[in-house]
């Protein structure tokens, strides 16, 4: 083995500053053990972040009731398309919540599944529109609300959690091919 190559193994006495930071980290990875993924590297606030993906989780089911309903409630002309669009839309908001509360679950916190306040925690509304139409709309505000609130959280989170800002991401991109999806329906529109 050559010299550089002892260096990243720290057997070296001019190790590279990488293998002295990797002493420290296998030293760091034994204490606070409880703690599982959080390790002192990680720097954001975990209460905020935990309480952010709360907050979006709440959204998350808020809408799958929405589509859900929706789903159920399309009648007319054009119901039995936008029917398939509806469920598919509850089953990725369904996968996102999961992914969340996982996360929630990492960062040693607690997802909130409580119904009293699903409602009130999420930032989208539970709207059950009147007709197939307004329903299509109101998923489509929902959608653009959920896009804004991700790259708020996305933002705000930033490179101090990088697995939840990437979770974020990879949802907030369903998102808006949903918002896409939702809005190329009603510029088609010639039902009501």
């Amino acid at each position: 083995m050559s010299k550089q190559d002892d260096s990243h193994h720290g057997s070296d006495a001019g190790a590279s500053p990488f293998a002295t930071d990797l002493a420290t980290i296998r030293e760091r990875a034994r204490q606070h053990i409880e703690k599982g993924a959080i390790t002192d590297s990680y720097t954001a606030d975990r209460e905020v972040v935990i309480r952010l993906l709360n907050e979006a989780l709440a959204t998350e089911l808020v809408c799958v009731l929405r589509y859900k309903r929706h789903y159920f409630m399309a009648s007319g002309l054009m119901a039995d398309s936008i029917k398939a669009e509806f469920l598919e839309h509850a089953r990725e908001e369904e996968e996102h919540g999961d992914m969340l509360a996982e996360r929630i679950v990492q960062l040693g916190g607690e997802p909130d599944f409580n119904p009293d306040i699903l409602s009130k925690r999420a930032h989208a509304e539970y709207v059950e529109g009147t007709d197939l139409r307004d329903m299509v709309k109101e998923d489509l505000v929902a959608e653009r609300i959920a896009i804004d609130s991700y790259r708020q959280i996305i933002n705000y989170i930033g490179d101090k959690d990088t697995t939840t800002k990437r979770i974020l991401e990879s949802i907030l991109a369903q998102e808006e091919e949903h918002a896409d999806e939702l809005s190329d329906m009603l510029d088609g529109w010639t039902g009501s």
